[in-house]
């Protein structure tokens, strides 16, 4: 392989990204001419200078290399996000601003994991997330929603006529024969020489307030104890493979690579908790880890711990 100097490299490497845009290493490797690994560190350079900026969105395992201004660009790579972070995507691009606390804890997740395209801001103190592209000028505090109070209309007292027991067989009489005309009452109270009895109190219509489930908050909650651990202990949630009732199954990257984690909502896990892990990571041909809320219950912690230095089980014949 002929010798290159670096100025003249950086440049020619450079000068594609300028022209093509948003690029993968293997692309620049066989546009400058060299291998996978010198290109690499080449750009891994440009990228300590501030020349080229990287993706966090990967296209197989690559980053995507890109000079300031081309962020736009990124968008027609959006096909290699995870389908949990492109439904982040598809939202935040029709709806431009999301407040983060009205979102499900999933999509939550994912716009964590798309700092590609969604940038976050703080509003006082809640978290604005608004797409690569809006600045954050155009964004308009949406105005809090007044509760919608039902007025009930004026009751308009009808008139009322009051005649005797008298009175009123004679009125009837007269109708009757056609000798007056009276127009009909709307409403006749009869007096009587009995005392009129109070009218009951009216029944006070019930009013039902719908509850907010609590459910969501708690799974909420759950998430966030979740990530704040994996936080704390450097590990890079890949992309959230399944939410249940009462468990989170997350691709996660480590220092050792990537691998599946289980973590369970529960205080106590079973033996059947730790399989259906076992099984789901295998289908992925992964390792896998365990989350719990709780302590293991000792049989369980027996178990793995006879499991450890095992090398084989066999039937006798």
């Amino acid at each position: 392989m002929p010798f290159r100097s670096a100025p003249n490299t950086k440049e020619n490497i450079l000068s594609f990204v300028k022209q093509r845009g948003p690029s993968l290493p293997v692309q620049i490797a066989k546009e400058v001419g060299l291998s996978i690994l010198f290109t690499s560190a080449f750009l891994s350079e440009l990228f300590s200078e501030k020349e080229l900026k990287m993706s966090n969105m990967r296209v197989g395992s690559s980053p995507l290399y890109f000079i300031q201004g081309q962020e736009p660009m990124l968008e027609k790579f959006v096909e290699h996000l995870k389908s949990k972070e492109r439904e982040a995507f598809e939202i935040l691009k029709g709806k431009k601003f999301l407040r983060d606390i009205r979102q499900l804890p999933a999509i939550r997740v994912a716009l964590r994991e798309i700092k590609d395209f969604a940038i976050p801001f703080k509003n006082g103190e809640e978290i604005i997330w608004r797409f690569l592209t809006v600045p954050e000028t155009e964004y308009k505090e949406e105005k809090k929603q007044e509760p919608i109070v039902i007025v009930e209309k004026e009751k308009i007292e009808t008139p009322v006529l009051e005649i005797t027991t008298e009175e009123q067989e004679e009125v009837k009489k007269e109708i009757k024969e056609g000798t007056k005309e009276v127009e009909k009452p709307q409403v006749v109270n009869v007096i009587t020489k009995e005392k009129k009895k109070p009218s009951a109190p009216k029944a006070k219509a019930k009013t039902t307030k719908k509850k907010v489930s609590s459910k969501s908050k708690q799974d909420e909650k759950f998430i966030e104890r979740v990530k704040e651990f994996l936080s704390k202990n450097s590990v890079e949630i890949v992309n959230i493979e399944g939410i249940k009732k009462e468990e989170i199954i997350l691709k996660v990257r480590t220092g050792e690579g990537e691998q599946l984690l289980v973590a369970y909502k529960k205080k106590k896990i079973t033996e059947n908790d730790i399989v259906r892990a076992a099984r789901k990571a295998a289908e992925m041909q992964l390792k896998y880890s365990v989350l719990s809320m709780g302590e293991l219950p000792k049989k369980v912690s027996e178990l793995i711990g006879a499991l450890q230095n095992i090398k084989d089980i066999r039937k006798v014949e």
